[in-house]
């Protein structure tokens, strides 16, 4: 058995990123997860860990100093947020087209203008599109689960990718929870020893990083970017069955909570779900037929998968803490490619909420299934996008 600590979210992903023990860590401090990097700091300096620090001037200077460590064979973390992942955009392409497994944790917060420092998914959802394996936690012990699974994911050899573990800024990277640490020999005993593929140190038998590739090759090299990607949600379930035997504690490629005969349906990411679960459970009291799905694989996004999760749902809300300005929710845009290209047709709505860090609250839960439940009834949708608790 492991050991029991209340502790913060950031202080459980600064306890993984020390029993990784990752080769290099470049890291540039931004809130709400500047602890993180303070705490894996400290044991550095305290030799807890083997790793390099890196202090760097910049959060695009951490991600280029992740690449060039990995490029010559190290297991390399980050940790960023906002503004800093932002700032990152440019290297985060180079590094999954280089196929470099860098991990990194990404406590979610909004994005500037204006400036707020609290949570939502508008830096996760701006990068998803970024060739990165995107990991969801809904709690801190998720989120150190997560981050110790994805170092067995990104360096499996059928997927070679770099990915990211996402948790809500403040709403669990700053607040106590129960949870349980692993011991480290077990960790240690699970990632396994890093082995460096075509490593730049490996001098009998040189090779080219980041070359120019012209016309006649770049959408060969994207192909297999993808079909690594394809790759993915396989050794992901099969990683987290190993976990479980570690940890006692499962995982898929999302929670379905009470959705085996839902006629209403919330999806729902993060720490917001723990929230839903509860009103749920209420309205299951009252004979309302109402159930969850909480996406953790975000990216690469099973479609097939969630589409048969959803498949007894008459109609769906789709509740995103980003938005995507012109558009629908990041989550409703692939909740509605999931059900249409799997044949199913159910009526659906979005709601953008939380934005900034606004507090959501079990009444919005309510207020979301009493509209879901009156389309049922009646067939008529009002609004498809709306943004939930807004002052008028």
């Amino acid at each position: 058995m492991g050991k029991k600590l209340a502790v913060t979210g950031n202080q459980a992903v600064a306890e993984a990123m020390r029993q990784i023990n990752p080769d290099v860590c470049a890291a540039y401090p931004i809130t709400p997860s500047t602890e993180v990097m303070q705490r894996f700091a400290s044991f550095v300096a305290d030799g807890k860990v083997d790793t390099e620090l890196v202090t760097v001037e910049s959060e695009h200077s951490a991600m280029s100093a992740c690449i060039g460590a990995a490029a010559a064979g190290g297991r390399v973390m980050t940790a960023t947020s906002s503004q800093g992942l932002a700032l990152m955009w440019e290297m985060l392409h180079i590094a999954s087209g280089m196929r470099f497994p860098i991990v990194m944790p990404l406590v979610n917060r909004a994005l500037s203008a204006p400036i707020n420092i609290h949570g939502d998914h508008s830096d996760g959802m701006g990068s998803r599109d970024c060739g990165w394996i995107q990991l969801f936690s809904e709690n801190g012990q998720e989120a150190y689960d997560n981050l110790i699974q994805a170092i067995r994911i990104a360096e499996h050899d059928d997927v070679r990718l770099p990915a990211m573990v996402c948790m809500d800024g403040f709403i669990i990277s700053h607040s106590i929870e129960s949870m349980e640490y692993l011991p480290d020999d077990v960790v240690r005993n699970f990632i396994g020893e890093f082995r460096p593929k075509n490593p730049l140190l490996d001098i009998e038998n040189p090779v080219t990083y980041g070359p120019l590739v012209l016309p006649d090759f770049f959408m060969e090299f994207k192909r297999q970017q993808h079909e690594a990607m394809l790759n993915v949600k396989d050794v992901v379930l099969d990683v987290a069955r190993e976990f479980e035997k570690i940890s006692g504690r499962g995982y898929g490629l999302f929670e379905a909570y009470r959705l085996d005969d839902a006629e209403l349906a919330l999806v729902i990411l993060n720490s917001a779900a723990g929230t839903a679960k509860d009103v749920i459970d209420e309205y299951r009291e009252k004979g309302i037929k109402v159930g969850l799905l909480k996406p953790r694989l975000f990216r690469p996004f099973p479609y097939k998968e969630v589409a048969e999760a959803l498949s007894s749902a008459r109609v769906i809300g789709v509740l995103d803490r980003a938005d995507s300005l012109g558009g629908f929710g990041p989550m409703y845009m692939e909740i509605s490619s999931a059900m249409t290209t799997n044949g199913a047709k159910p009526l659906m709505i979005n709601k953008i909420y939380g934005l900034g860090g606004r507090d959501f609250m079990p009444e919005h839960v309510v207020q979301v299934i009493d509209e879901l439940k009156e389309i049922a009834e009646t067939g008529n949708i009002r609004l498809q996008k709306d943004f939930l608790g807004v002052r008028e």
